[in-house]
Order: C-alpha cells, then sequence, then structure tokens
C-alpha cells in the first residue's frame, strides 16, 4: 500500500466538513431577500478634540460619583449590620 493512499482520520474529516460547507453555501446564495439596504444616515460633523476631551470628562465624574455613592452604601451598610448583629 502506498502512502498515499492512506487517509488519515483528520483529512477524512476535513474533506467531509469541506463537502458539508459546499451543500450549504449555494442555499445561502440562492436565497432572495426582499430586503432593502439602508440609507446612509445624514452625515455629521466629527466631535473636535475639545468636544471629546469634554465628554471623556463628563463620562469620568459620572463614573467617579457612581463609585463614590456604593462606597458609602456599603460603608452605611457595615456600620448598621455590626449594631444589629450585637
Amino acid at each position: 500500500m502506498n502512502k498515499s493512499e492512506v487517509i488519515s482520520r483528520r483529512s477524512a474529516l476535513s474533506l467531509l466538513g469541506l463537502a458539508a460547507l459546499g451543500l450549504a453555501v449555494p442555499t445561502t446564495v440562492l436565497t432572495v431577500s426582499d430586503a432593502e439596504a439602508q440609507q446612509p444616515a445624514a452625515p455629521t460633523a466629527p466631535m473636535t478634540g475639545t468636544e471629546r476631551r469634554q465628554a471623556r470628562r463628563t463620562r469620568r465624574v459620572y463614573r467617579r460619583k457612581a463609585r463614590r455613592k456604593g462606597r458609602e452604601e456599603r460603608r452605611e451598610l457595615r456600620r448598621t449590620g455590626s449594631e444589629e448583629k450585637k
């Protein structure tokens, strides 16, 4: 038996996978859709560096406030929780 006649499991599985892919692709290509292309949105002016910076700072402030609020709530829970256990 020649080495070229022996087919490994890996090559057999890859051939089966390619065959399955070959059968699946034509059905998706031949499927006709009634969908229309979306119209591009009206072009908006890109943000300037100053606007981006300000937006970044604003988001940072909101995140910081949320962290502080969470910290205060956890601290208060620890303080009141320890008194109830006594």
